[in-house]
C-alpha cells in the first residue's frame, strides 16, 4: 500500500480544460476527427454509446497517423464496433512516447501496455520514443563478445554475438516456436523481452504459461498482439517492445529480444501503407512497409555510451517456404546472419532442424578464435558434402572410395545428426558447445587433404 500511495504521488495531474474532438467519418479502420488538433503518433480514446471519454474500459483506442483538411486522421487500436458519428475523442498520454520501466518486468501486456495477463495495472514512471532514440553509426559499439543462446548447434557452428541482430527463417510448422522456447529458457542475459506480433491467441497462452514461471519471470516481459487485431496495433506492439529493449540497454544492461515474426509485422505495415493509399510495388508490398521493419531492426545493437546491448532474434515466415520472398530477402540484407530451418530435416526427425550448409553469422570470427572457427568450417563441409550426395548414396549409386571427402562424411554421419539434436529442455553452454564440437572432429578420420 505505501509503495502505491509513493507512485501516486510522483503522478502530474494536468490542470485546466480537457480539449476533445468529434467523429465526423470512419472508412474502415480509418477515422476523421474534427476539434482535435495534435500530434502524430498520440493515441487517442473514442467514446462508445453507453459511456463518456473518462470510463476506457467501454471506449475504442485510436492513434493518431495524419491530418486532411484541418481534420486529424486516426487509425483504430481496436474494432469499429460500436463507434458513432458525433462520439467524443480525447487525447492521453504522451505523444509519441510509450511507458517503459521495471513494472513491466514479470507481465505479459498488450501493444498499448495494458495487462493481458490477469495483474493489476501497470503504473510505470519512465517514457521512451514510440520510434526509438536514433543513433550515429558512430556511437554503436562493435560485436566482440560471444552470446550463450543454449543450443548446441548455433554455439558451435553460427555462435552468435552480445548486440547481434539474426534472422530465424522458416517456413510454417517447421520448429520455429520451439527454437525460440529453448533460447528464451537458456539464453544468458539480463533482461529477455519477447515479443509475440500476429500469433494465434493460444500461442500467446501457452507461451505466457510456460515462460513466467520461477526465477525466469523476474526478467522476463512479454508483449503479445494476436493476429486478429488492428494492423497498427501490432506495429505499435512491435516498436513498444523495442522502446522496452531500448530503455534498459540504456542502463547499461544486455537485453535479449525475441520478436516473433518480423513477417507479421510487415504485413501489419503493408496494410497501413495500403489504407492509406500507398502503392503496392514489391509483390504488394509498399515500399514503407519494408522500411519499417528495416527501421526497426537497426534499432537493435551495442550502444557504446551507455555499454548495454539489445540481441535481437527475429523470426522471419518464408512463406510457402519461399526464401525469395521481399520481407525474407529485406531481412537477410539487414540482419547479421540467419538460422534457417529445413522442413526436410524437420520430417526426418531431425530437431532443432537447423540446415548447417545455410545458415550463417557474420560476426562469428569477431567473437570465436581460429581453431573454433577452423573446426566449425571442417563440420560445415563435412554436412555440405553429405547432403550434395545424398540421393546417389540412396539409390546405391555411389561407390566407397571414390572420394575420400564424401566416404568421411558418410562415416560421421550418426554422430554429426546426433550433435545437431537436442532435447527442448536440455541446455547447453557455449563452452560445452565448443568442447563437444571439438571432441567430434577430434574421434573423426582425417579430411582427405591431410591423406
Amino acid at each position: 500500500m505505501l509503495a502505491e500511495l509513493e507512485s501516486l504521488q510522483q503522478v502530474n495531474i494536468a490542470s485546466g480544460a480537457t480539449r476533445f474532438g468529434l467523429v465526423r467519418a470512419c472508412d474502415g479502420g480509418m477515422v476523421e476527427v474534427s476539434g482535435l488538433p495534435i500530434p502524430v503518433g498520440t493515441v487517442c480514446r473514442i467514446a462508445t454509446p453507453q459511456s463518456d471519454t473518462s470510463q476506457t474500459s467501454s471506449s475504442v483506442a485510436a492513434e493518431t497517423v495524419g491530418f486532411r483538411d484541418g481534420h486529424s486522421l486516426m487509425m483504430l487500436l481496436g474494432d469499429s464496433v460500436l463507434l458513432q458519428p458525433g462520439a467524443r475523442v480525447q487525447a492521453e498520454g504522451v505523444p509519441g512516447m510509450v511507458p517503459v520501466g521495471e513494472a513491466f518486468l514479470g507481465r505479459a501486456v498488450d501493444g498499448t501496455g495494458q495487462p493481458i495477463d490477469g495483474g493489476p495495472a501497470i503504473r510505470a514512471q519512465a517514457f521512451w520514443p514510440l520510434g526509438g532514440k536514433r543513433e550515429g553509426a558512430l556511437d554503436r559499439a562493435s560485436v566482440v563478445e560471444p552470446f550463450d543462446c543454449g543450443v548446441r548447434s548455433i554455439n558451435a557452428l553460427a555462435t552468435l554475438g552480445v548486440g547481434q541482430r539474426m534472422g530465424i527463417v522458416a517456413g510454417s510448422g517447421v520448429g520455429k516456436s520451439v527454437l525460440l522456447d529453448m533460447i528464451v529458457n537458456h539464453a544468458q542475459s539480463d533482461i529477455i523481452i519477447v515479443a509475440l506480433i500476429g500469433e494465434r491467441a493460444r500461442e500467446v497462452s501457452d507461451f505466457v504459461r510456460r515462460h513466467m514461471q520461477q526465477d525466469r519471470r523476474a526478467r522476463t516481459a512479454i508483449i503479445a498482439v494476436p493476429a486478429d487485431h488492428a494492423s497498427n496495433l501490432r506495429l505499435r506492439g512491435a516498436q513498444a517492445a523495442m522502446a522496452l529493449a531500448e530503455y534498459f540497454r540504456s542502463r547499461g544492461q544486455q537485453v535479449t529480444l525475441i520478436m516473433d515474426s518480423l513477417t507479421r509485422v510487415a504485413h501489419a505495415a503493408r496494410e497501413i501503407g495500403l489504407l492509406l493509399g500507398e502503392p503496392g510495388a514489391a509483390r504488394g508490398y509498399p515500399p514503407s512497409a519494408l522500411a519499417a521493419i528495416t527501421r526497426l531492426v537497426e534499432r537493435a545493437g551495442n550502444a557504446r555510451q551507455s555499454g548495454g546491448a539489445i540481441t535481437g532474434l527475429f523470426t522471419v515466415l518464408a512463406d510457402g517456404d519461399n526464401h525469395d520472398d521481399p520481407v525474407v530477402d529485406t531481412a537477410r540484407a539487414i540482419l547479421d546472419g540467419h538460422i534457417v530451418l529445413s522442413r526436410d530435416l524437420a520430417q526426418r526427425g531431425q530437431y532443432p532442424a537447423i540446415d548447417v550448409p545455410a545458415s550463417l553469422s557474420r560476426v562469428m570470427s569477431d567473437v570465436a578464435s581460429p581453431e573454433h572457427l577452423a573446426h566449425a568450417r571442417d563440420f560445415r563441409a563435412m554436412v555440405a558434402d553429405y547432403e550434395a550426395n545424398r540421393d546417389l548414396v540412396l539409390m546405391g549409386a555411389y561407390r566407397e572410395g571414390v572420394d575420400l571427402r564424401i566416404d568421411r562424411a558418410l562415416a560421421m554421419q550418426d554422430p554429426m545428426r546426433s550433435f545437431l539434436m537436442q532435447d527442448h529442455d536440455a541446455a547447453c553452454s557455449l563452452a560445452g558447445s565448443i568442447a563437444a564440437l571439438d571432441h567430434l572432429l577430434e574421434a573423426s578420420p582425417a579430411p582427405a587433404s591431410a591423406r
